[in-house]
């Protein structure tokens, strides 16, 4: 993506843009939604030089004027060109009406729409639904999206693709796959969340040469994370430094046969800096975890009695990896929530807490959309379905700063603006890979980041050293512990 700004925006926002840069600025609305089509059409050509032939689907609004001029200049250069029409070409008006006109007048045909005509097509473009989608695709719609993604053709979307909510990033029921998409003045926030990733493929934004201001007149309602961000939350650190500087990271968990996740954050925690990591875990788990990684200090906790003098020393407490939610688990995370310092809560301290609420500010909650769904009495579709409102929910009820993992992860945190990260792969699909980022959010809380900050570092360093990880052997078969030495190297910028 080309990178304009990290700022993103309701497609609402983005729509009254449009109409302050058409009322207020005095440019006309066709004149935007040629510079859009042309944009499209310009990254067509470069993205797939060897296209002979485009199908372009259109709609009946401005999405669909965009898609007439995309095929207006690629017949103008001799590319073969077919626009398959949705709906009733009669509903055109205004600047689409004016495209699709023009498009005529150089000897563009068009013709309804047939899965069969998407056949002799190079590349096909999606100008079917814009931002303003905001119910599900059905009938003839719904069909020809299915159609479209059945064909095994390369597309491209014009804004967003056709189907997906431009704010929250749900499928309305059925959405174009891309390959890639191009987007129009601002980022949109449905684009990085959600399904938002699978569907969007490679995406470039162009600001139809209007100028920042008219951006800038809008709070975005989130901010993507940026790897630029890294040297200043991870400065070079002083040459007379010593490991007290950096804290010390106490790990509640690991019930048996689960002692793997306990040491998977404790020495994630050491790879992105703890001075100290000690884990409490069960006694079985102590021998394993010495002779695997010595550089922790671990202790055998059978009562949550065992857990006070090591809370007494501890800087941050990550509670939950491996916890179990039986007796034990349960004891572990009530004496863990006695310590009046920061706590990072993850895995089954979350399904424990969702039984018992309670809201604090000085905690890091990371829930997956599952557990996320426990604590809010809810269903794993209904937090995927609008995952910003789910964050505020989480907020809301528990305090603190929420991470709400998955595609498009989303740091939130009261007063702020949430942060969201468009890095990680689905190689992250795969067991300890919270434990590692509990363990990294961990650390750098005990490094004395904000709260806030340390979540959203935590979880762009985890993200980065994963797609590390994954460009050196691939994303099949990556393991949580494959990250490790790239944890470190990304926590040194």
């Amino acid at each position: 993506m080309n990178d304009l700004s990290h700022s993103l925006y309701q497609p609402s926002q983005v729509r009254d843009m449009d109409a302050y840069a058409i009322g207020t600025l005095g440019v006309d609305g066709y004149v935007l939604m040629e510079r859009a089509g042309t944009a499209a059409y310009r990254w067509l050509r470069e993205r797939w030089p060897y296209a002979r032939s485009v199908a372009v689907v259109c709609g009946l609004g401005n999405n669909a004027g965009d898609g007439y001029i995309v095929a207006r200049l690629a017949l103008r250069d001799g590319l073969g060109v077919r626009v398959l029409r949705l709906g009733d070409a009669g509903r055109l008006r205004g600047d689409a009406r004016r495209a699709a006109d023009d498009y005529s007048a150089v000897g563009g045909t068009c013709e309804v729409f047939s899965a069969e005509a998407l056949a002799g097509a190079d590349v096909v473009v999606d100008a079917i639904f814009g931002t303003g989608l905001d119910r599900a695709v059905e009938g003839e719609w719904a069909e020809a999206i299915v159609a479209l993604n059945a064909a095994g053709k390369p597309v491209l979307a014009l804004d967003i693709p056709s189907g997906l909510h431009g704010g929250s990033g749900q499928v309305l029921g059925v959405a174009v796959a891309a390959e890639a998409t191009i987007t129009f003045l601002a980022l949109k926030s449905g684009l990085f969340t959600g399904a938002g990733p699978a569907v969007v493929g490679e995406l470039r934004l162009d600001d139809l040469a209007l100028p920042a201001a008219v951006r800038e007149r809008m709070a975005p309602v989130a901010q993507l994370l940026s790897p630029d961000q890294l040297a200043s939350w991870l400065p070079r650190r002083p040459r007379d430094a010593h490991k007290g500087l950096f804290g010390h990271v106490l790990v509640i968990g690991g019930d048996h046969g689960m002692g793997g996740a306990a040491r998977m954050a404790a020495e994630a925690a050491a790879r992105v800096g703890a001075g100290l990591i000690t884990v409490a875990t069960r006694p079985t788990h102590v021998g394993a975890m010495l002779a695997a990684r010595p550089e922790l200090m671990c202790r055998g906790v059978d009562t949550p009695a065992e857990l006070v003098p090591l809370l007494e020393r501890a800087t941050v407490v990550a509670v939950g990896p491996g916890l179990g939610q039986g007796e034990w688990g349960q004891g572990m995370l009530e004496q863990a929530l006695r310590f009046d310092g920061p706590l990072v809560v993850d895995a089954d301290a979350l399904n424990l807490l969702a039984q018992s609420p309670q809201k604090r500010e000085r905690w890091i909650l990371t829930p997956h959309p599952g557990e996320a769904a426990r604590l809010l009495s809810s269903a794993n579709r209904q937090v995927q379905s609008d995952r910003f409102a789910a964050t505020e929910a989480l907020l809301e009820r528990f305090g603190g700063v929420v991470v709400l993992k998955g595609a498009g992860t989303i740091v939130g945190a009261a007063g702020t603006t949430p942060r969201i990260c468009a890095h990680g792969n689905p190689g992250m699909a795969s067991g300890g890979m919270g434990d590692v980022l509990t363990g990294v959010i961990a650390a750098l809380a005990a490094q004395r980041l904000p709260l806030p900050d340390a979540a959203a570092a935590g979880v762009l360093l985890h993200a980065l050293a994963a797609d590390d990880a994954a460009a050196a052997g691939g994303e099949r078969g990556l393991l949580a512990s494959d990250l490790f030495p790239y944890l470190r190297r990304r926590a040194n910028p």
